[in-house]
């Protein structure tokens, strides 16, 4: 079954794929900042070794650290049956588990989910059932066989069990490939990037409107923690800054357009905004 949905509702179910998935989460999108929403609901399922989860991003080949956060990669390597890889031609948008899917115009992006007008196909009970002339089993098998099998795996952790008297139980889980600190170091990503590990994180790609000091890009919190703090006080959008959120070149913004209007279409690509 199929069914096109939009806006909340769109939200609704991929929020609904991410708490009924159980065996298999599939996340193949060019950018990757996950919502708290769905960080949260992630994190009840951190002890679940029989959820395997593939991340799949893309795009941003100069510089890939663009297209998914340090603290995202952090998070998903917590879990026990993992893969992340990545494809630089990427550009479709899919999440599937053992029940349903949804092709997508929207990238698994708290901004895209929050501003974006965004649609998409959403296809139930798409797996096992062997049916490959359906239309979800067809989306199915391309996103999990030729689009999963062309990318790079950067990033593979697998549970190992041992018998039990009844049943296999979990024991623990091996990182079998870890290119995560070579990819992101790499001539594909920028030299200004620190190592991906838990001590060390990519360096900011954006700057405060206030100092024009490096800070996390941010479109929402444009400015520093101090200055965005006071800013909270009146919440001033027109609120003036020197500097521009994506270039840090010095120019007249404010809290409300805090990147100017010459790198607005390059600053959209690059975050999705």
């Amino acid at each position: 079954m199929a069914k096109f949905i939009t806006g909340n509702e769109l939200n609704h179910e991929i929020g609904k794929l991410f708490e009924s998935a159980e065996k298999q989460l599939l996340l193949i999108s060019p950018y990757m900042k996950l919502h708290h929403r769905f960080e949260s609901t992630l994190l009840r399922k951190r002890n679940n070794d029989k959820l395997e989860i593939t991340v799949v991003f893309g795009k941003n080949e100069d510089n890939p650290a663009k297209s998914i956060r340090a603290e995202d990669v952090e998070f998903f390597k917590q879990f026990p049956n993992i893969e992340i890889r990545y494809e630089k031609r990427l550009h479709a948008k899919y999440f599937a588990n053992e029940f349903s899917a949804i092709i997508t115009s929207m990238n698994l992006y708290d901004y895209s989910q929050d501003n974006n007008i965004e649609s998409g196909i959403l296809m139930v009970q798409h797996l096992g059932r062997g049916l490959l002339d359906n239309l979800d089993d067809q989306v199915y098998n391309y996103f999990n066989g030729v689009m999963i099998e062309q990318s790079e795996l950067l990033y593979s952790k697998k549970p190992n069990y041992k018998e039990g008297f009844l049943a296999k139980k979990y024991v623990d889980s091996t990182v079998t490939v870890d290119k995560l600190n070579s990819f992101f170091n790499s001539g594909k990503a920028s030299k200004k990037n620190q190592p991906v590990t838990k001590t060390a994180s990519l360096k900011p790609d954006g700057y405060c409107i206030i100092t024009g000091e490096n800070i996390p890009f941010d479109i929402k919190q444009p400015m520093n923690l101090n200055n965005f703090k006071a800013w909270q006080k009146k919440k001033d959008l027109k609120f003036k800054g020197s500097f521009c959120h994506f270039s840090g070149e010095k120019a007249v913004t404010s809290f409300e357009k805090p990147i100017v209007s010459k790198n607005w279409k390059k600053a959209k690509e690059m975050h999705d905004l």
